[in-house]
């Protein structure tokens, strides 16, 4: 099958200098990636020849949907970096009572394809060929809501800085064989959940975490789990 390139993968091709018959690897971001063979190399178009494919998975062991509390630009474009590297199925931005950003109609909907856009390019940068999933912002309220329908199932934690929270290590150690294979991360934005937001998450069935005595700011602390998460498997 000849296929010609979307204009941003031409682009990586025209810059690496890459000829005719150069071969490269290809992902539609559901799984398995392919070889291809260059065939034309245009000004701004690019035409390979699709050859085999190969099902390879570089996905983590349990299917973790990552609730983060919305939080500074900057910040949460590296968080979906990261989050895309070491292998979260999903990134629920979620709308916190403390959370800086502030989104809804036309400039949510920009947003949200920036942010998919970021999780795309983080994963062609690592050679994951699954792609992170960015949902809609929802409310705290909203998303319990529909956890309880969608995923009733799932191991569901929140990190917390509570007396009695149990240990990273510890959580990690009770993810059974044969207990569900999908995690429920619920992480503050700046300033962390309300005492209200998290007595809600924990009436919602979520288990208190903690990463320790330090503070870690809002888009390092998921980040310390999914690496922890990713050694694994």
């Amino acid at each position: 099958m000849i296929l010609s390139l979307p204009a941003g993968t031409a682009r990586h091709v025209q810059v690496r200098r890459l000829q005719p018959n150069d071969v490269i690897t290809l992902f539609n971001g559901e799984g398995g990636e392919y070889t291809a063979r260059i065939q034309h190399m245009g000004r701004s178009d690019v035409q390979v020849q699709v050859e085999t494919k190969s099902e390879v998975d570089r996905e983590l062991p349990f299917h973790v949907s990552l609730w983060s509390g919305m939080i500074a630009n900057e910040r949460m474009d590296w968080l979906l970096e990261k989050a895309t590297e070491l292998g979260a199925a999903k990134v629920l931005p979620i709308m916190a009572e403390r959370s800086v950003l502030k989104l809804k109609g036309e400039r949510a909907d920009k947003k949200l394809a920036h942010w998919q856009a970021i999780a795309v390019a983080a994963s062609e940068q690592c050679g994951r060929n699954r792609v992170l999933q960015v949902l809609p912002a929802l409310s705290l309220s909203a998303a319990l809501m529909e956890a309880t329908e969608t995923a009733p199932l799932a191991h569901r934690w929140v990190l917390s800085l509570a007396k009695g929270a149990q240990s990273l290590q510890s959580a990690i150690t009770s993810l059974s064989s044969l207990a569900p294979k999908a995690v429920i991360l619920l992480s503050g934005p700046e300033g962390g959940l309300s005492p209200e937001e998290e007595a809600r998450a924990l009436a919602a069935g979520f288990k208190p975490v903690s990463l320790g005595t330090r503070v870690l700011r809002a888009e390092t602390a998921p980040v310390a789990v999914l690496s922890a998460l990713g050694a694994l498997g």
